[in-house]
């Protein structure tokens, strides 16, 4: 195990594979709970949470950025590897954490847009307005901060665009079966 200790991230070797892990912000935040609330499970979790959420309260909004950039960029110079993989990624992190800071909706837009990212068999080709709509999408749910009131729209916003990506996918890659089986398979985010 080697250790950054710049940026206190851990690389730990597992036959041929390596995971980078960041260090757990949680650690940090349960180091500050007073000594008294140690015994009571509920209320040291309930601190924790209230510290977890003052420490993320821009990650949504960073990360929607960071997809927007992304996507400028890609407008602007195309779909060279670095700018695909950097749309992709932003998009992939949305979708793996969005439904934990309360946008689930945001998370099956950005699960839909990694599909098309991961599976259109030349991304040059794929109509601009499918990425445009989807990264609007993501930054009016955000913008929005998901209030009830927009809840049923986000949830059918996102519904919507992954019918489209879908149809889009599986027209494309009609005669790549190995993609096929991927494509009609069920969405994997969280839905409300």
């Amino acid at each position: 195990m080697a250790k950054n200790s710049a940026k206190d991230i851990e690389v730990k070797a597992f036959a041929t594979h390596h995971v980078i892990t960041q260090p757990n912000p949680l650690r940090k935040v349960l180091r500050r709970v007073e000594e008294k609330d140690m015994d009571d499970p509920v209320g040291r979790a309930e601190q924790a949470l209230a510290s977890l959420s003052g420490e993320f309260k821009d990650w949504m909004a960073i990360e929607v950025q960071r997809l927007s950039t992304a996507w400028t960029a890609v407008q602007k110079d195309g779909f060279t590897k670095k700018l695909r993989d950097e749309l992709f990624h932003a998009a992939h992190d949305i979708k793996g954490d969005a439904a934990t800071f309360g946008f689930p909706s945001a998370a099956g837009i950005a699960e839909s847009l990694c599909r098309v990212i991961e599976h259109a068999p030349d991304l040059e080709k794929v109509p601009a307005e499918l990425f445009t709509h989807h990264i609007n999408a993501i930054l009016a749910i955000v913008h929005e901060n998901t209030r009830l009131d927009s809840l049923s729209v986000s949830a059918e916003l996102s519904r919507r665009l992954r019918k489209v990506a879908d149809d889009y996918l599986a027209n494309v890659n009609r005669d790549r079966p190995e993609h096929l089986e991927v494509i009609l398979a069920p969405s994997i985010a969280p839905v409300e």
